[in-house]
């Protein structure tokens, strides 16, 4: 049996939710593949209301959250057995998002060396017209290795 690259995997889901994910809360979150390739992603989300806080727009928690997981993707692009854990994750909020809105998440790496990757995540409105977040974030290559997990 072939087995397919993670980068395959994420191709694979363009224009679906992406059910391949070995992370819960990104599960939970049900982003729908929008484009993948080597070192970027764009995923596009339904802002539902346990996403939100007490006024009802998104949860600057859920916000960084899907961030993290979309740069945890762009990694995943890479096909390394190794995983990489987030150092730090700077988040600007801008604007806010409501509940039935429809947000786009694309990611960029800004350089990968052998050790230490800084990438971005910037969190847009459907029409993108307005930039509801910009995230960044450095994360570092463990010897935990996604074959044992």
């Amino acid at each position: 049996m072939e087995t397919i690259s993670r980068l395959q995997e994420l191709q694979n889901h363009i224009d679906r939710e992406f059910t391949a994910s070995p992370s819960p809360f990104m599960l939970w979150m049900k982003p729908v593949v929008i484009a993948a390739e080597e070192g970027s992603v764009t995923f596009k989300y339904l802002v539902r209301e346990e996403m939100t806080n007490p006024i009802k727009t998104l949860h600057g928690g859920v916000t960084a959250a899907i961030a993290d997981d979309c740069i945890g993707a762009t990694m995943f692009s890479y096909n390394e057995d190794s995983f990489y854990i987030t150092i730090n994750l700077v988040v600007d909020y801008f604007a806010p998002a409501k509940v039935g809105d429809i947000i786009f998440a694309k990611t960029s790496v800004t350089k990968k060396g052998k050790q230490l990757v800084n990438a971005q995540c910037e969190i847009w409105n459907e029409d993108q017209t307005r930039v509801i977040a910009k995230a960044s974030t450095n994360l570092l290559k463990t010897e935990l290795s996604k074959r044992n997990s």
